[in-house]
């Protein structure tokens, strides 16, 4: 008797992702050291007070640590019906469009909304929406996700979104479509057609980025020729920090290249920091912790207790690593430059916030696994 009422109660057991959770609070404190290490040389000059950007960041953290417990407490299950998912969908579509109406113009971009003084990014929130809407419509057909057209009708519903975001910032419709690709590929049985739309949409970017706009074109050519081109002096301090850093690094806060030779050192190029202070060692550290928090990320949505959660982690880790990549790999030189935040570590209210929150809602599917 006392063996079966044991087996019961662990049958209904509920889970925690504790190592989850640790690996989102250590990047977010990490974080926010390194935008102190990397700013406040910046922020002093500026405005005479080294802690302007962190107290910034800092306060869009605490938010997005209050918007985490509250999707945590949630039950995300909640998500799963078609009101919530037409409203995400259509909620993307008219922060995007108001972006082009009444949006704010930030370094020649116009990719925020400021109301009251306050300045938001409407695409790093479509990612979380595009997600949403996603894992609703694949889990609730995925029995009809048989044939490459239904996967096709799919791509079409998210093609207005993604085109909208692709208008002003096409690192971020990346990272859209990758989101997009990845959840449909998860669902469809159809990998070779799927695989040959992936490789095709990747032959038809290479080729608009090299026969598209002057400034475009100009990024490839910085890409190619950094150390010859007039533009190309970020992306060359960016590599002589990296260089300069060696295995263990100069030591925290003895960056030279943060001095203002790396103009947005405290933002996209933070990765380059991080390897002059900390070195290779140090660099390859906080890899491997992006790493473990994917590889969390993906044990929670292999144990779902549904299809849509299991989505919807797909759906974030897919989010968290290919900006991870993208980023490295532009700091690196390895891709052409382009402007997309480190997750959890570059400075930026609306992208801390918005995978907090994201976190958040993972943390919540995990809270349904079993033992």
């Amino acid at each position: 008797m006392a063996n079966r009422i044991r087996e019961k109660y662990m049958a209904r057991k509920k889970y925690f992702d504790y190592p989850l959770l640790f690996l989102v609070i250590f990047l977010v404190l990490f974080g926010m050291v390194m935008i102190f290490s990397t700013s406040s040389y910046k922020s002093t000059m500026n405005y005479g007070n080294p802690y302007h950007w962190l107290i910034r960041q800092g306060i869009a953290a605490a938010i997005g640590v209050v918007g985490m417990i509250v999707f945590c407490k949630l039950d995300y299950r909640l998500f799963r019906h078609l009101f919530v998912a037409r409203t995400c969908y259509w909620l993307s579509i008219i922060l995007l469009g108001a972006v082009l109406i009444i949006g704010a113009a930030r370094k020649g971009s116009m990719r925020w909304i400021s109301i009251g003084g306050f300045q938001f990014q409407p695409s790093e929130f479509a990612k979380i929406f595009l997600v949403i809407y996603l894992a609703y419509i694949l889990s609730r057909d995925a029995h009809k996700m048989k044939t490459f057209f239904s996967a096709v009708k799919v791509l079409a519903k998210c093609a207005l979104i993604i085109g909208l975001v692709a208008y002003q910032n096409l690192s971020t419709a990346l990272v859209l479509c990758a989101i997009t690709g990845v959840m449909i590929f998860v669902v469809s049985p159809k990998t070779k057609q799927l695989i040959g739309i992936a490789v095709g949409m990747v032959g038809v970017l290479v080729a608009y980025l090299t026969f598209s706009s002057s400034y475009r074109n100009e990024r490839l050519q910085i890409w190619l020729h950094p150390e010859s081109h007039e533009k190309g002096l970020q992306t060359m301090q960016a590599l002589y920090a990296i260089g300069s850093g060696g295995i263990f690094g100069k030591g925290l806060g003895q960056s030279m290249q943060k001095m203002g030779f790396i103009p947005e050192s405290h933002n996209d190029m933070i990765f380059s920091i991080i390897c002059e202070e900390l070195g290779l060692f140090g660099a390859v550290c906080l890899i491997l912790v992006f790493m473990a928090l994917i590889w969390r990320i993906l044990l929670i949505a292999m144990n779902a207790e549904d299809l849509f959660g299991s989505l919807i982690a797909i759906g974030f880790m897919t989010h968290i690593a290919v900006q991870v990549f993208i980023n490295i790999a532009v700091v690196t030189n390895t891709i052409p430059p382009t402007g997309i935040p480190l997750p959890f570590i570059s400075y930026g209210g609306s992208s801390i916030l918005a995978i907090l929150v994201e976190m958040g809602i993972v943390l919540s599917i995990s809270k349904r696994i079993r033992l």
